[in-house]
């Protein structure tokens, strides 16, 4: 799948540290908490382990060998349940506003249903505000309250999807 040259395939190994810088780079941006975020996540730089075992994925923009971002859908931690969460989904500025969100988002979605999951939950905060228009627009739902026990508690608004 390409997008003004990007391709959308699933992670390598190789693509960890990647990643990773990606990703900080993004919170670092945007100003959010490195504390109760995806910032402080043990797993971010191992992402392509964390999602390498049964119903779970995680897929990397790149263009020209370098990555620009990612996302990924796993079963939602802490919870009992065909529910899956919507994870890590950041891009560097160079590839936002080109339709990668959508594109993304469209490829995750797919993926939770093929897997079975029933519904698709995700995090995020206030000042991410494009993210969450994205999120509406693909059905995502605002909850009062967060479900299972991600461990980021600095995310302060909540989001369901039926699948």
């Amino acid at each position: 799948m390409t997008l003004n040259n990007f391709t959308i395939r699933e992670i390598t190994p190789e693509d960890n540290s990647k990643i990773a810088k990606a990703i900080r780079s993004v919170l670092i941006e945007y100003g959010v908490p490195k504390v109760g975020t995806a910032y402080a996540d043990k797993i971010l730089d191992t992402l392509f382990e964390a999602y390498n075992i049964d119903n779970a994925i995680y897929f990397v923009v790149e263009k020209n060998g370098e990555i620009f971002g990612g996302a990924g859908v796993k079963q939602l931690d802490n919870y009992t349940g065909p529910i899956c969460e919507l994870q890590k989904m950041y891009f560097l500025s160079d590839a936002r506003g080109i339709g990668l969100g959508s594109k993304m988002m469209e490829i995750c979605l797919k993926k939770a249903k093929e897997f079975g999951f029933e519904h698709c939950y995700l995090e995020t905060l206030p000042y991410m505000q494009d993210a969450r228009k994205l999120y509406r627009k693909v059905g995502f739902k605002d909850l009062d309250a967060p479900m299972g026990d991600t461990g980021h508690y600095s995310c302060n608004l909540w989001m369901l999807k039926d699948l």
